[in-house]
C-alpha cells in the first residue's frame, strides 16, 4: 500500500511538472517543419473569438484565453453579460494601492486556479500602463502612475497565475493612455519618456516573471501601428529584454498582418475567417515576408501554445467562499483612509444610531464596465455587513440617488431627516458605470452632481460626515473640509462591501496608499491642455513629467499624494543608514532605516525610498520612487527595512546614446510614508561607470563635447580655432572673458564655427576633432 501511494504521488509531481522540463521550442520547430506554408500561416489568427487553431493531423492543440485582469470572464463570443461565474477581486487601481506584491501574488494564484478549473489557458491581463491623466477610462484596469510601483505589483500577479500553470497577457503595449480614437490615434512619445515611464513596468515583468504572452496595443507609437511596430515587438520587447513568449493583437488591433508578423506579432486576435491568413501567403509568394520569419514566429507560438495545453490540469475545483473570503482580504488592503479627523473612525462600539446614505451602501459598485466584466459568485453589500459586525448598533438607511447619481428634493429631505436623527452619517458616494469604462474617457473629475449635492446637504445637518468612495480613479473633492473622515475603497470587488464594513468598524486597519496623485482640479493635471486628443495625434509633451513627478516640479498642491495613506496608528521613521556614502554605481548600496508602530493597535506601514539627484545635466523630477515595503508592525514595535540599490536606480535614459547613463554626483536617497512625507534622507556620492557613449557628429553642440575623452584639449583647439587666440587665461579677467565665450558657444553646433570663425575653423579641423572625440 505504501509503494502504491509514493508511486501515485510520484506521478502526480511527474505530470505537473512535465511542462516545465519539456524543451516546447525543439517540439515546435520539428512541427513547423513539416508544415505546408498555407498551414503556417493559419496558425496566425484565432479560430474563434477566443481560441486558437489545431491542426489534428500534426497534433497541434487549440487553446483558450479570455478576459481579465481581476476575475475570470470566459463567455461565448462577446456577449459580456453571459459569462460563467467567477470569483470578481478589486480592479488594478485598488490592487496597486495595497503596495503588497505578495498579497498580489496571492490573488495571480487563486485566479489561475480558476482558470484550471475552466479550461482557459491565457488570461488577459494584468493591464500595467501608465496612468497619463486621471480621465483615462480605462485607469481603474491599470495599476499606477509609476512605472516601479506598476512594474512590481504586475510582476507579483503574473508569477501568481503562472503558477498553476497558466499564461497571462501583459497589456496594452506600449503608450495605451486614452480610450478616444485609441484603434487609430498615434501617441507621439520621445525616446527618453518611452524609457523612463511607459516601458519600465514592462520590462521588469519580461525581466523577472517572463508572462507567456504580450498583448499589443490598438494605438500607433510614434505614427507606427503597435501591431506593425518592429522598435516595439522586435527591437525592445525580444532582443532587448529577451521575452520568450507570443505577441497577441489586442481584439482588433491587427493593420497590416504580412508587416506585423515581420515586426514580431504572433497572433490575431479575434478570427478574421481567414482574411489576413490568405495575406500572409501572399506576402511570402511575393517575397515581401520571408518564410524564414514566418517560421521563427509561429514556432514562438507553438511553443506557448504546446506547453499552455500541456500544463492544463483536469478535475481541478474552484472553492468559492475561500476565495471570497480572500478578495475581501485583498481588498481590505486596498482600501485608503484619506482623512479621519478626531479620529472619528474606527466606528466606537458606543454608537446606538447610524444614518447610511446612498445606493452604493446597498448596491455596490465594485468593478469597471468593458470588457474585463466578471459575473461574480456572489456580492456583499456594506450596510448588511456592518449589520453584521455592529450588531448593538441601529443602522437606518436612506437611498439618497438613483443609479445614475441623480437625486430629488423627496431623496434629499430622506438622508438629511435621517442624518439629523442620528449620531453619525456614512455617505457612500462615488462614480456609477457610465461615468468610467473601456472605450470612452471621462469628460471631468466630479462626482454625479447628486452625490455632491447630498453630501453637503446632510453635512449641514450633522458634523459626523463619513464618506465612503466607490471608484476607479481620481475624483474631485469640493466638500472634502465638511466632513469629517473619507475612505477611498475603489472598486473592490464582489467582497469589496464587506471589507469596507471590515474597515469602518475597526477589524482590519487600513493600511493602503494612493496609487496614483489626486489632484485638487482637473487645471492642475499634466494633461490638462490636451486629453484626451481627438486629431490622430497625442502628444506627450509633458514628457517624463506625469503624476507625481508633475506635481513636485511644478510645486503644485494635490488633493491627496502619491503614496499617501492613513492608518487607526501611527509610524515613526529613523536612523537611515547606508552601507556607503561614496560608491561606484555599480557597487551594492544598502539603506537602512527603522520603522516603529507608536500606536495602540496593529498595522502595516509601507516604507517608500526615493531618489533625487542633487544636480542634473537633463531634466529630471524632485523624487522618484525606487523601492518599497510594506511592514506588519504590533504596537510598539519596530523594525529595519533594508533597500538595496542598483546603478538603474540613479540613471536617466540618454537619447543620444540611446541607452542608461549616469553623471557622477550626490543623489539624495529619501524615505518616509508618502512622496510629500520623506523625513529621512541620506546622500551618496555616486562615481559613474555609466556615462553616456555618445558619438559626436558636425551637429553636435560645443557643450556635448565636454564629455569627449580628451575634453581639455578638444576644449582648447576649439576655442583657439574660434578666436585665433592660443594664449592661456591667467588673469582674473582673461578667465572671465573666456568663461563668457565658453558660455555663449555651448549651444552652438559645432560645424557652425565653420561659418562664423572667418576662416580660422576648417573641415579638416572638424575632422581631426571628431576624430579624437570620439576615439575610445
Amino acid at each position: 500500500m505504501k509503494k502504491f501511494i509514493l508511486l501515485l504521488i510520484g506521478v502526480t509531481l511527474s505530470a505537473q511538472s512535465y511542462a516545465q522540463n519539456v524543451d516546447y521550442r525543439e517540439k515546435a520547430t520539428k512541427l513547423v517543419a513539416k508544415m505546408t506554408l498555407e498551414e503556417k500561416a493559419s496558425l496566425c489568427s484565432g479560430e474563434t473569438a477566443w481560441s486558437t487553431k489545431a491542426i489534428a493531423k500534426l497534433g497541434i492543440p487549440s487553446i483558450f484565453m479570455t478576459d481579465g485582469p481581476h476575475g475570470l470572464r470566459k463567455a461565448e463570443g462577446f456577449d459580456f453579460t453571459n459569462s460563467v461565474p467567477a470569483t470578481c477581486f478589486p480592479t488594478a487601481s485598488a490592487l496597486a494601492s495595497s503596495w503588497n506584491p505578495a498579497l498580489a501574488q496571492k490573488m495571480g494564484e487563486a485566479l489561475g486556479i480558476e482558470s484550471q478549473a475552466n479550461d482557459v489557458q491565457i488570461l488577459l491581463g494584468p493591464g500595467v500602463n501608465m496612468k497619463r491623466s486621471p480621465l483615462g477610462g480605462r485607469n481603474f484596469e491599470y495599476f499606477s502612475e509609476d512605472p516601479i510601483l506598476a512594474g512590481k505589483i504586475a510582476t507579483s500577479f503574473i508569477n501568481g497565475v503562472q503558477s498553476q500553470g497558466v499564461g497571462t497577457s501583459m497589456k496594452h503595449f506600449a503608450a495605451n493612455s486614452q480610450e478616444a480614437e485609441r484603434m487609430s490615434n498615434s501617441s507621439n512619445v520621445n525616446e527618453r519618456t518611452l524609457n523612463e515611464i511607459y516601458f519600465p513596468a514592462f520590462e521588469m515583468a519580461v525581466k523577472e516573471a517572463q508572462p507567456w504572452t504580450v498583448m499589443c496595443s490598438y494605438n500607433k507609437v510614434n505614427g507606427v501601428y503597435a501591431s506593425e511596430n518592429p522598435y516595439l515587438l522586435n527591437q525592445i520587447l525580444k532582443e532587448k529584454w529577451g521575452f520568450k513568449g507570443f505577441v497577441v493583437s489586442d481584439w482588433g488591433a491587427v493593420n497590416e498582418r504580412a508587416l506585423g508578423v515581420d515586426a514580431g506579432l504572433h497572433l490575431e486576435m479575434p478570427a478574421s475567417g481567414g482574411f489576413n491568413d490568405k495575406k500572409i501567403v501572399e506576402a511570402v509568394k511575393k517575397g515581401t515576408l520571408s518564410e524564414a520569419r514566418l517560421d521563427q514566429i509561429v514556432t514562438d507560438l507553438l511553443a506557448v501554445t504546446l506547453k499552455a495545453k500541456d500544463s492544463h490540469k483536469k478535475g481541478v475545483i474552484v472553492d468559492k467562499q475561500k476565495h471570497n473570503d480572500l478578495a475581501r482580504q485583498v481588498s481590505g488592503e486596498c482600501i485608503v483612509l484619506l482623512k479621519n479627523d478626531n479620529a472619528i473612525l474606527p466606528l466606537k462600539s458606543s454608537l446606538k444610531k447610524i444614518a447610511i446614505v446612498g445606493n452604493f451602501a446597498k448596491t455596490p459598485r465594485y468593478q469597471g464596465a468593458g470588457s474585463s466584466q466578471v459575473r461574480p459568485t456572489q456580492i456583499l453589500n456594506s450596510l448588511d455587513e456592518l449589520k453584521k459586525i455592529a450588531k448593538g448598533t441601529q443602522f437606518s438607511f436612506s437611498t439618497g440617488y438613483n443609479t445614475e447619481g441623480e437625486t430629488d428634493e423627496v431623496k434629499i429631505a430622506e438622508a438629511v431627516q435621517n442624518a439629523k436623527n442620528s449620531e453619525l452619517v456614512i455617505v457612500f458616494a462615488g462614480l456609477p458605470d457610465s461615468y468610467e469604462s473601456e472605450g470612452y474617457d471621462r469628460n471631468n473629475m466630479d462626482l454625479p452632481a447628486g452625490h455632491n449635492k447630498l453630501i453637503s446637504a446632510v453635512s449641514e445637518v450633522n458634523k459626523n460626515i463619513i464618506v465612503v468612495l466607490l471608484n476607479g480613479a481620481p475624483v474631485s473633492m469640493p466638500w472634502k473640509n465638511d466632513v469629517t473622515a473619507i475612505v477611498e475603497a475603489y472598486l473592490g470587488g464582489q467582497a469589496g462591501g464587506g471589507a469596507i464594513a471590515d474597515v469602518l468598524t475597526g477589524k482590519v486597519n487600513p493600511s493602503g496608499k494612493l496609487s496614483e496623485t489626486f489632484p485638487m482640479r482637473l487645471e492642475d493635471t499634466p494633461t490638462a491642455m490636451d486629453f484626451p486628443s481627438k486629431d490622430g495625434n497625442a502628444n506627450y509633451g509633458e514628457g517624463i513629467f506625469i503624476g507625481y513627478r508633475y506635481y513636485d516640479k511644478k510645486k503644485i498642491e494635490p488633493n491627496f499624494p502619491f503614496g499617501f495613506g492613513l492608518s487607526y496608528t501611527t509610524f515613526s521613521y529613523s536612523d537611515i543608514k547606508a552601507n556607503t556614502t561614496a560608491a561606484k554605481d555599480s557597487d551594492d548600496i544598502a539603506i537602512s532605516v527603522k520603522v516603529k508602530n507608536t500606536g495602540k493597535v496593529a498595522g502595516k506601514e509601507v516604507a517608500e525610498l526615493y531618489v533625487h539627484e542633487q544636480e542634473s545635466e537633463v531634466a529630471r523630477p524632485e523624487n522618484e520612487l525606487k523601492h518599497f515595503e510594506k511592514v506588519a508592525l504590533l504596537p510598539g514595535e519596530e523594525k529595519t527595512v533594508t533597500f538595496h540599490l542598483t546603478s538603474r536606480d540613479f540613471a536617466y535614459f540618454n537619447s543620444k546614446s540611446h541607452d542608461w547613463a549616469i553623471k557622477s554626483g550626490k543623489f539624495d536617497i529619501r524615505v518616509g510614508g508618502s512622496s510629500r512625507n520623506l523625513p529621512l534622507q541620506q546622500t551618496i556620492d555616486i562615481q559613474s561607470t555609466k556615462t553616456a557613449k555618445v558619438v559626436l557628429t558636425h551637429e553636435s553642440l560645443f557643450k556635448e563635447f565636454k564629455n569627449a575623452p580628451n575634453s581639455a584639449v578638444i576644449y582648447a583647439q576649439l576655442v583657439q580655432s574660434f578666436t585665433g587666440d592660443n594664449k592661456k587665461a591667467e588673469t582674473e579677467d582673461e578667465k572671465k572673458a573666456a568663461s563668457f565665450l565658453e558660455a555663449m558657444l555651448a549651444d552652438m553646433p559645432i560645424n557652425k564655427f565653420l561659418l562664423l570663425s572667418g576662416g580660422k575653423f576648417t573641415e579638416e579641423n572638424l575632422q581631426d576633432i571628431l576624430k579624437a572625440a570620439n576615439h575610445n
